[in-house]
């Protein structure tokens, strides 16, 4: 990320801090999900008891535009599976929005859809993990998202976030969880159990996802 739209988002975040005070706090996680694992929940759960949300919102998305991943499960199926690991938890719901919006899924277009749904009386706190830092110069208009939300930037192991970076830098416990690593192991045979709620696992076997075609 560069210099000077680091700038322009701690700039802009940090001269609205009073008026969100205010505002009642709902959290958006999007994300491929592919497929949705514990790592997601923890996150989701400590930004939740961090910035006291009301509730965080899981948006799979219909196509990520900074991916190529040809394993990549069914918008609908990945939807599925949010909807059954996030079940448990009163706080969390899951919006089909992108889904339904088709095409690539861009996070711009996706904030402006959710102001237009909740309006003014809600600050939006986008959470965003350290692996997708790297790729904000890539995001659309990524420096108009302060204008739209808060960004709470998650820690991961491997990452060192340095506070200046974003307005907020949520640690969480050291959970080193990824969904490729995931698939891999479907594709090996290896369990994924512990990895993914027990529902999503029962639906990828259910549904042989990511299994490997054999021609």
């Amino acid at each position: 990320m560069t210099n000077l739209k680091k700038s322009k988002i701690q700039n802009s975040s940090q001269s609205k801090i009073e008026n969100r005070k205010s505002k009642i706090p709902i959290g958006i996680l999007g994300g491929t999900f592919n497929p949705i694992h514990y790592g997601h929940l923890l996150a989701a759960e400590e930004a939740r008891q961090r910035f006291n949300l009301q509730e965080v919102i899981f948006v799979p998305c219909a196509r990520p535009p900074h991916k190529n991943q040809p394993d990549i499960a069914g918008p609908e199926d990945r939807y599925k599976m949010t909807c059954l690991a996030i079940s448990s938890n009163k706080y969390f719901k899951a919006s089909d929005i992108e889904i339904k919006r088709g095409g690539p899924s861009y996070s711009e277009d996706t904030l402006r859809e959710f102001k237009k749904i909740y309006g003014e009386d809600v600050q939006l706190y986008f959470i965003i993990g350290a692996d997708a830092i790297a790729e904000l110069d890539t995001w659309k208009n990524v420096e108009k998202l302060p204008q739209l939300c808060q960004f709470i930037a998650v820690n991961r192991p491997g990452y060192n976030l340095k506070s200046g970076d974003f307005a907020y830098i949520l640690e969480i416990p050291g959970v080193d969880i990824s969904s490729t690593a995931i698939r891999q192991r479907i594709k090996q045979g290896k369990s994924i159990k512990y990895l993914v709620p027990e529902e999503v696992e029962k639906y990828i076997y259910k549904h042989r996802l990511y299994k490997l075609v054999e021609g």
